[in-house]
């Protein structure tokens, strides 16, 4: 495999120095939080190897709430991108055929390409709502292609398809008997439709998430895979076995009390999402020189600095970053051009969350021809 840094983790906050940073609009999680925060105190655990497939109450529970009856079928990971790089590196190598929806999350791109995979890029596009077009997508699918890749709710734009939608793709991977690997990191946060985990609904998919987003907890790495295909789920155990045997016992007890919480943590991460959603939905629609397509669910956004604007791209990140303080995820960093920018509008400050719009405002009209 040939590895190259991604733009988004070489130019990441924590890369670019915090310091630096007056108003984070980068992050696409809520705030960080604590361990007290989640109502634990750390005395004596015992520190063995765990079970392979990961802690079976934390694995229980999450197949409880993704409606599928056997604990077996779900598999503890390092974070979701550990789960993306093992279902890629399973089922691929040199010269295989798998497509992808671009944007889309780093890993769910740059793996495949470091494989040498031949990686059909489904595009979504602003002029059609960032919306997966099934038609197109089936069109794309050869008698070699290994697997399909989709994010839902989207990654950046924010963006969701319907479960009727989601349905149509899943009879789609069905047909041609190829998986689908749905990355759902964001199905748990702030959205208009609850979504059913998709792996529920078909041995052919695997649902990816984890603990880092939604649940403000990235430091532990916990994130999972879930398939009801045995088969599936011995390759993906075998892959995480000859990584790293298993994973951390004290981060697989953290994120097991994390998700006993979930149903009165949804309820208050929701209702903050919300409020800054609506802060964000405002700026937009008054700021003249920006133009987005409005997010259904999660925390984050895709807009775009009108064409029209006039506006010296490269002068507008100097500015805003520089004398506004203000640091955003930069089009580039989904291939992209750069005046389109992800803005997550949940880890930040209610203060900080306007004091970075404004500040997008300001750099965009400094940098104007």
């Amino acid at each position: 495999m040939k590895y190259t840094r991604m733009p988004i983790e070489k130019e990441s906050p924590e890369q670019f120095g915090y310091e630096k940073i007056k108003n984070n609009l980068t992050e696409t999680s809520v705030r960080d939080r604590n361990i007290k925060d989640l109502g634990i105190v750390l005395d004596d655990i015992l520190l063995p190897y765990g079970d392979h497939l990961g802690d079976p109450r934390l694995r229980k529970l999450i197949a409880e709430q993704s409606n599928i009856a056997d604990p077996d079928c779900v598999i503890i990971t390092g974070g979701a991108a550990s789960a993306l790089f093992l279902v890629a590196s399973l089922l691929l190598e040199p010269g295989s055929h798998m497509i992808v929806a671009r944007p889309n999350y780093g890993t769910n791109i740059a793996t495949p390409e470091a494989i040498g995979a031949d990686v059909g890029y489904l595009d979504q596009k602003f002029e059609e709502g960032f919306r997966v077009d099934i038609e197109r997508l089936e069109s794309m699918i050869r008698p070699d292609t290994k697997y399909i890749s989709l994010t839902n709710p989207h990654n950046p734009t924010g963006t969701m398809m319907g479960l009727e939608e989601v349905k149509r793709v899943i009879t789609v991977a069905e047909k041609h008997n190829v998986w689908l690997l749905m990355d759902e990191t964001y199905r748990d946060m702030f959205k208009d439709e609850v979504l059913p985990v998709a792996a529920s609904l078909s041995p052919k998919v695997i649902s990816i998430s984890s603990l880092s987003k939604t649940y403000g907890i990235p430091g532990i790495r916990i994130g999972w895979a879930v398939c009801q295909d045995k088969e599936m789920m011995d390759m993906l155990l075998a892959a995480k076995e000859q990584v790293c045997i298993g994973g951390s016992v004290v981060d697989e007890y953290i994120g097991f009390a994390a998700l006993s919480q979930k149903k009165e943590w949804i309820a208050k991460n929701d209702a903050l999402i919300a409020r800054h959603f609506a802060i964000v939905k405002d700026w937009v629609e008054h700021e003249e020189f920006v133009e987005w397509v409005e997010p259904r669910a999660a925390c984050t956004c895709f807009p775009r600095v009108k064409e029209s604007a006039g506006v010296d791209i490269e002068k507008f990140y100097k500015v805003m970053n520089d004398k506004y303080g203000t640091y955003i995820g930069p089009g580039h960093w989904f291939g992209f051009e750069d005046r389109y920018m992800r803005i997550g509008y949940a880890w930040p400050l209610e203060d900080e969350l306007k004091a970075g719009l404004a500040g997008i405002s300001a750099a965009i009209r400094e940098a104007r021809g």
